[in-house]
């Protein structure tokens, strides 16, 4: 009963997101929002500027950027006249329309309201959190609430994931860099520096799905799986997350290819883009969520490697005082990773700490907080 009663909780939960995001996907759009493969610019002798604009299908605005107002007089002109006066003509074209495309693929909508909601919902939870008046039921909740709003609703893009993965393939496919992702990019990477990886815990679409279905194995009081679940040792899953980010970027920058985009876990909330590779790897990590916590984030997610490397000066995290610890090792046994561990005993390097607050639920003496005060280390004896 306990593994058909969690079996048919997910299988529910799936059919759930599948359907609701082919439903939004089409009240929203069709676009892709992803790096479009383009021909390279090849100009052949006497090729004339209105040639060359309707061989490649150059975007009106592109086509004023680079010829002006008076494009109409030029149709006739060899395009050789402009290239002896700028030699990065071609490259320059080439990237003005990378960027341009990009644009295009954007819900300028959606976007920012998405961004809206993420802060005054991460806002709620943090103080939430702070608080300490998160319990598993509201935990649960929100998690509910975040995936369907958040990925749902609003979709796959923008997330914190395609930041870093977008941009290091934007830049490996067509060499430019698109300002707006930067901008996100930078957004997040501060709502992590402010409190410890809120954008991952609490704004991640697939991050919250992965959590909410691991909390589906839980019992009622979120202290323990309904079936065993397990906690992978952070050296394993940090080395494979830095080796997976590694090939990504060699492949990206060197062969222009986005080893991640045909696994890309974020097109379950676009599902008609979904491929093979793609279907195999959401059910690994969907199944796989039931039993280890986040496998996404700690396995292979570019942005969780980057956000763990900044949450190490985070403003706001997990602090224990250790004049009210009395070593039960409760909020140990409750987190649903190795990272209570480490913060608890301070002897190792502190893993991902996604402030879902288990610990202060788990904490019957107060001693665990979400603060900005400065972590102290316990005396050398304090847990023998």
């Amino acid at each position: 009963m306990k593994l058909s009663g969690v079996m048919l909780r997910l299988i529910l939960t799936i059919f759930l997101v599948i359907s609701g995001s082919f439903l939004s996907v089409k009240t929203w759009s069709d676009k892709s929002e992803e790096i479009k493969k383009t021909s390279k610019i090849t100009v052949t002798p006497g090729m004339t500027v209105g040639e060359l604009i309707n061989t490649y299908s150059i975007p009106e605005k592109v086509i004023l950027k680079f010829f002006g107002p008076e494009k109409t007089a030029l149709m006739k002109q060899p395009v050789s006249d402009y290239i002896s006066e700028n030699k990065n003509l071609i490259e320059n074209l080439e990237q003005s329309i990378a960027l341009y495309e990009e644009n295009q693929t954007k819900n300028w909508f959606k976007i920012p309201l998405k961004f809206m909601l993420w802060f005054i919902f991460m806002g709620s939870v943090f103080y939430m959190i702070k608080t300490k008046i998160l319990n598993p039921r509201r935990r649960i909740l929100l998690y509910v609430s975040g995936v369907i709003v958040f990925g749902i609703i609003l979709g796959a893009d923008p997330s914190p994931m395609g930041t870093i993965k977008d941009a290091i393939a934007l830049y490996g496919e067509k060499h430019v860099v698109f300002k707006p992702r930067m901008i996100a990019l930078a957004v997040f990477l501060f709502t992590v520096f402010a409190a410890n990886k809120m954008i991952c815990a609490w704004g991640c679409q697939f991050g919250m799905l992965q959590d909410l279905i691991f909390r589906i194995n839980r019992n009622n009081d979120d202290k323990k799986g309904i079936l065993k679940q397990y906690k992978i040792p952070f050296v394993v899953t940090n080395s494979i997350r830095i080796l997976f980010f590694t090939i990504f970027t060699i492949t990206a920058l060197i062969w222009s290819y986005d080893i991640i985009s045909d696994i890309d876990p974020f097109k379950i909330f676009k599902p008609k883009f979904l491929l093979v590779p793609g279907i195999i790897m959401l059910t690994i990590l969907l199944i796989g969520s039931i039993f280890i916590y986040r496998p996404w984030c700690h396995l292979f997610c570019p942005f969780g490697l980057a956000g763990w490397l900044v949450e190490k000066i985070s403003i706001y995290k997990i602090v224990v005082d250790y004049d009210k610890c009395t070593t039960c090792l409760a909020c140990e046994k409750a987190c649903p990773s190795t990272v209570m561990s480490a913060i608890l005993r301070r002897d190792k390097i502190i893993p991902d700490c996604f402030s879902c607050g288990t610990c202060i639920n788990a904490c019957n003496f107060d001693a665990v907080s979400f603060t900005s005060a400065k972590r102290t280390k316990p005396e050398a004896d304090f847990f023998t």
